[in-house]
């Protein structure tokens, strides 16, 4: 099928990430026009249920007019206004409130950035500058894990435990060290047990700080739910599993809740839904169901005042960016997590995510699906070429894009993720029909994999 005029202009001239850019030259973009609730329309005016909420983030879906009217009236009134040099303005005073309000820990100071990227980038500055102001100039490493996914800039990159993030890019720098991914389906050895694996995850995470040496790590920082390397759950007993080795060698948590923040999970943050306390946080994404580019990171008291002493030391605070708090986006954010108090947005999905764990779990008996886990609104299935012995596809056949495809067909936009894993994390406002119709969408391109996998002699019969 011939491109479409706007498909031949974005070949020509846009730089897609994540894309096979030579593949791309063929195949175009899916170009969307419109979205309402949970489903986006393309040119031809097509629906498909967005089951990815975009990427993780447009939480109260497309179409939110009150947010629409929020970003006018800001806009209108003072369109723009920074934070440099003791500048502030009400969007981004009351924006940080909020957020020491909502927040599952005792917040000190508020950051401001612009993505996910960005403030897990801004994290990293800060541990130094706090190891530095203590005197601990050794204190430099950040310990992370397999397939963690913390960004793209240099240093959150460098975080990011997936080798695609790395190769060519001359990455990871070599402050970052990289811990066991906690997947206890493809990683837990035969008859142990979820706590048994969440136990020798903390022993060799134990290992790695002494091999290391405790007094060279600066902070671990971890995602509640391992989100875009493959929506890995945390097995039993593991958060209490390594935050005792966290805090036998001192070493501060930083929780990445780009993703499982504000509700996605059941609770308003993973940490929450999982009972751990960190030294600091990152959100984005859903802080502003994603109408604007704004990213938090939430600092205990502690670190708030390590930080503010060490800027009175050596005269400023040399960090920012010139849309830290944008007013616009700082008043988009703060309607938004009003929103999700005045819905009960957590209360909502607390009450429907029992028919998409059930709707997804079931997944689990179809032929070509290995795992299927997860929680509140997010998920994922693993495709497999033998279930009985958990076999892979091979690498060149991409199970899981081949897959992705059927569900496009099928107006079902998922994500299919490196390990043959398809992703669901639907808008948060999702209703009990949207998700019955999302997963009859999703069953019939499932059967059309199958019919493919069969067809080429993929599966073990």
């Amino acid at each position: 099928m011939p491109l479409s005029n706007a498909q031949m202009r974005d070949v020509q001239s846009v730089l897609h990430p994540y894309t096979n850019l030579v593949k791309f030259r063929d195949t175009g973009p899916l170009i969307l026009e419109k979205g309402q609730g949970v489903r986006v329309y393309d040119e031809q005016g097509k629906d498909y249920i967005e089951a990815m909420a975009g990427l993780w983030c447009t939480a109260l879906g497309w179409g939110e007019n009150e947010l629409a009217d929020v970003a006018a009236e800001q806009m209108r009134k003072m369109a723009f206004g920074h934070l440099f040099g003791g500048r502030s303005h009400e969007p981004a005073i009351a924006l940080a409130e909020k957020l020491k309000e909502v927040a599952p820990f005792p917040v000190g100071k508020v950051f401001f950035a612009n993505s996910g990227s960005e403030a897990n980038d801004t994290q990293i500055k800060l541990y130094w500058y706090a190891a530095n102001a203590r005197g601990q100039t050794k204190k430099k490493k950040i310990l992370s894990r397999i397939k963690a996914y913390h960004g793209v800039t240099l240093a959150s990159a460098s975080l990011t435990g997936l080798a695609n993030n790395h190769k060519s890019f001359d990455l990871p720098f070599d402050f970052a060290r990289h811990a066991d991914c906690p997947h206890f389906y493809r990683n837990g050895d035969p008859g142990e047990t979820e706590q048994q694996f969440s136990q020798r995850m903390a022993a060799n995470l134990n290992a790695l700080i002494e091999r290391e040496d405790p007094a060279t790590i600066a902070a671990m920082i971890v995602e509640p739910v391992m989100g875009a390397g493959g929506v890995i759950m945390p097995p039993d007993g593991y958060f209490d599993a390594i935050t005792r080795v966290l805090d036998k060698h001192a070493i501060p948590l930083i929780d990445d809740e780009v993703i499982t923040g504000f509700g996605r999970t059941g609770e308003w943050f993973g940490c929450g839904t999982y009972g751990f306390e960190p030294e600091s946080m990152s959100i984005a994404k859903a802080l502003s169901s994603a109408y604007l580019p704004i990213s938090a990171v939430l600092l205990s008291p502690e670190l708030s005042e390590i930080i503010e002493q060490e800027s009175g030391k050596i005269g400023t605070f040399g960090h920012g960016f010139t849309y830290t708090g944008h007013p616009v986006a700082a008043a988009v954010a703060l309607r938004t997590i009003e929103i999700y108090q005045r819905r009960d947005m957590v209360g909502h999905v607390r009450h429907v995510a029992p028919l998409f764990q059930k709707r997804l779990k079931a997944l689990a008996d179809h032929p070509l699906v290995g795992e299927a886990v997860g929680v509140g609104l997010i998920g994922a299935v693993e495709l497999v070429a033998d279930k009985q012995t958990k076999k892979s596809f091979e690498g060149t056949r991409q199970a899981a894009a081949t897959l992705a495809g059927f569900a496009q067909q099928e107006g079902l936009i998922v994500r299919a993720l490196l390990g043959d894993r398809i992703a669901f994390c639907p808008p948060l406002v999702i209703s009990e029909a949207e998700i019955g119709e999302l997963f009859d969408r999703f069953e019939r391109a499932l059967k059309k994999s199958l019919d493919w996998a069969t067809k080429e002699k993929l599966i073990a019969v």
